[in-house]
């Protein structure tokens, strides 16, 4: 088995894609859950143009796959899905100490919260 790693700062700025090929934007962001250690969500950048009138969207990181021929990062969702999703503005992110926000964030996507999943150790 083939572990593949990625640093953060090389995911920060790549393009996102969805698997129709059209450009949904890029990633500005990786949030870290502290204490479990791992990707609470990715900071999606989204509309606008060379940076102004962009929204931010808070996306699962498990919606992610990767294009790595291309190197994008592939995001399953019409942009009409993308556009209807929770997002907020880059000056005022959400509250990372509530989970009001990322539990519409992941239902309008389809996936369980973290914090509600089992965790395991290997």
């Amino acid at each position: 088995m083939t572990t593949v790693t990625l640093s953060a700062s090389s995911i920060i700025g790549t393009g996102v894609v969805n698997s129709s090929g059209e450009d949904l934007g890029n990633i500005k962001e990786l949030m870290i859950h502290l204490s479990e250690g791992h990707i609470a969500y990715v900071v999606l950048s989204h509309g606008g143009f060379l940076g102004m009138g962009d929204k931010y969207f808070a996306i699962p990181w498990e919606a992610f796959t990767i294009d790595t021929v291309n190197k994008k990062f592939v995001l399953d969702v019409p942009q009409d899905k993308l556009d209807s999703a929770p997002g907020f503005d880059k000056d005022n992110w959400p509250d990372s100490a509530t989970h009001d926000y990322m539990t519409k964030v992941y239902a309008h996507f389809g996936y369980r919260p973290y914090w509600e999943r089992e965790t395991s150790l290997l």
